[in-house]
């Protein structure tokens, strides 16, 4: 089956659409047959995006939104059933980074910034997609952004590794929870990408460019894409035998 009918008639849901990872597997997932439901805080460039894959021929629905609110997480799956009747899918991939302060540097707000994207973020978000893909009898199957920091010390910060920790926990907990109910939960292991949130991350410390890129076996950054493209696979059936995986996206820096 090629890419194109991957997820063919399926209802997905991309948090932090509107850049990077998110908006790449948005383009796909609606490539791939998804109706995509695309959640980020910048409504402007969630709805461009939305336009841009109605305008090919694609359905998409942009839902301005905040993981860090319970309230604003469960009126957008709201809206999804509302508006779709289903929810199959899920990529939670918002988050949040900082790098160049050693752990007794970093600030309340900074840790609690972190904690509440990255960790608050995706628990938000599985306490309110998992009810309705229990009501379906087709289950679903739910994929949360880790990171190479989720396995060790990176160099980004502290904070930012304690939370990608988390969410590889949080992961395998869910896994664990609903592997009899037909839902299955993975994380990618993702390195050094290129995207918005990294630029800003380099910027705080120039040599973490080439730092992150020594890391993965192949000595270059990822693109959006790459990345994109594991969520996509582990959401079809194609890994219908594939549940609290961390599935690394790395470029081989985990096996180093």
């Amino acid at each position: 089956m090629s890419d194109q009918h991957l997820l063919s008639g399926r209802v997905a849901m991309i948090t932090g659409a509107s850049s990077g990872i998110g908006e790449a597997a948005a383009l796909a997932f609606a490539d791939a047959g998804a109706a995509v439901v695309l959640l980020a805080r910048r409504g402007d460039r969630l709805r461009a995006l939305a336009d841009r894959i109605t305008g090919a021929g694609g359905r998409a629905l942009a839902v301005e939104s905040d993981v860090t609110d319970p309230a604003s997480v469960r009126k957008a799956v709201e809206r999804t059933v509302e508006t779709y009747g289903r929810l199959d899918c899920a990529f939670n991939n918002a988050g949040y980074a900082t790098a160049g302060a050693r752990l007794h540097e970093i600030e309340d707000d900074v840790f609690d910034r972190t904690m509440d994207v990255n960790v608050r973020g995706v628990w938000n978000c599985l306490r309110h997609q998992i009810p309705v893909m229990l009501a379906q009898e087709s289950g679903g199957a739910i994929v949360n952004t880790a990171s190479v920091a989720a396995t060790r010390a990176t160099g980004a910060s502290a904070a930012y590794v304690t939370a990608k920790h988390a969410v590889l926990g949080m992961t395998r907990a869910a896994a664990a929870d609903y592997g009899t109910a037909g839902i299955r939960v993975n994380a990618l292991v993702v390195g050094a990408t290129r995207t918005e949130m990294m630029d800003e991350v380099i910027a705080q410390d120039a040599g973490l460019e080439e730092r992150f890129a020594s890391h993965a076996l192949q000595k270059r950054m990822a693109s959006p894409a790459e990345v994109a493209a594991a969520a996509l696979w582990l959401c079809s059936d194609g890994a219908s035998f594939v549940t609290g995986a961390a599935m690394p996206v790395d470029g081989g820096a985990t096996a180093a």
